[in-house]
């Protein structure tokens, strides 16, 4: 009988699947909002949640989830409402959620050998009512992640200019953080809570190596994910360690290839490009002697399409035959 005709085999790569496909698609968000490190301080908390559960007799993905959006929803509103800075709220959760995890772990009788399982992930812990639990989690995630993309990339990437457009900014940050809690709790089965913060930033920051846009940025990282759970939970199981810290080592040895590459490739180019005092290469005028022009049809601007040319302190566009540059109310056409 082969690995991949094991039930609970089956049941941790799709879990490993989802999971490398849901944690760098929050994780892009998290990464442009220059806060890479709230999925470490969710795993933190989401501890108690588990703690909770061991404790009550409820299923520890259930509450985990409950007290993960409770906490991720505290550190988005502390940090809106400037009473501590960003990193200060994640800290007093980090410590609250890791205390009253133990604290809990201890009432409720349970060893440390229980709470690893959580805390670094394990294969043979994924039961069927956790994979439903997961598969419904990280389907909802990657729902909101790609279909609320534009406006979740526009207020990460600028509050002020989000908030004029008419987006509601508080809002769409709860959701992120609320999408943030969720996806640690899908990936704690496999990757474990302490580790799941370094699945949702590392593919990230793989593919920002490589890539230059923020689509093929989240595209790329859920790519690097998806293989890195996998291979990570084949390697575990033939190496018989544990999967969460075998899943980031090979995330951390694809980011080492990826910087390598990318590092080349802008060299490559950058000993390819032109020097700024090198004439354009392509048959472009030469720049002469202006004529003042009061109208023009087409008002020119970089992506319109028409060839570029630095000239001084300004931008040329080539229209014609000859250059034309916008100089306070009118056009110079060379």
């Amino acid at each position: 009988m082969t690995m991949f005709q094991l039930e609970f085999m089956q049941r941790a790569l799709i879990a490993g699947l989802l999971t490398g496909l849901s944690a760098p698609a929050i994780g892009t968000y998290l990464v442009q909002r220059r806060l890479s490190l709230m999925g470490d301080g969710i795993g933190h908390i989401a501890i108690t949640g588990v703690a909770l559960g061991l404790l009550t007799g409820t299923a520890p993905v259930l509450t985990a989830v409950l007290v993960a959006i409770a906490g991720a929803t505290a550190i988005e509103l502390v940090r809106a409402r400037g009473k501590a800075s960003g990193d200060v709220a994640l800290a007093l959760l980090f410590y609250g959620g890791i205390a009253g995890g133990v604290l809990l772990i201890g009432l409720a009788g349970q060893g440390a050998a229980t709470l690893n399982t959580y805390l670094f992930g394990s294969l043979t812990t994924v039961s069927p009512s956790d994979l439903y639990v997961v598969v419904g989690l990280a389907v909802t995630v990657l729902v909101v992640a790609i279909g609320l993309g534009p406006q979740l990339f526009a207020v990460c990437q600028d509050e002020e200019f989000a908030r004029v457009t008419g987006l509601r900014v508080q809002l769409l940050n709860l959701l992120i953080a609320v999408m943030a809690a969720v996806t640690v709790t899908v990936a704690m089965r496999t990757v474990g809570l302490l580790l799941v913060s370094a699945l949702m930033v590392v593919p990230v920051a793989t593919a920002q190596q490589v890539t230059r846009s923020f689509r093929s940025t989240f595209v790329t990282a859920c790519a690097i994910g998806v293989a890195a759970c996998v291979a990570g939970i084949i390697t575990s199981y033939n190496a018989n360690v544990a999967p969460g810290a075998t899943i980031v080592v090979l995330a951390l040895a694809g980011f080492v290839v990826s910087a390598t590459i990318g590092t080349l490739l802008r060299r490559r180019q950058a000993v390819h490009a032109p020097l700024t005092d090198e004439e354009p290469e392509v048959d472009l005028p030469e720049p002469a002697p202006h004529v003042v022009s009061s109208v023009h049809a087409h008002a020119h601007n970089p992506a319109c399409g028409h060839p570029k040319v630095e000239h001084d302190d300004h931008v040329d566009y080539v229209h014609d035959g000859h250059l034309h540059a916008a100089h306070g109310d009118h056009w110079d056409e060379h």
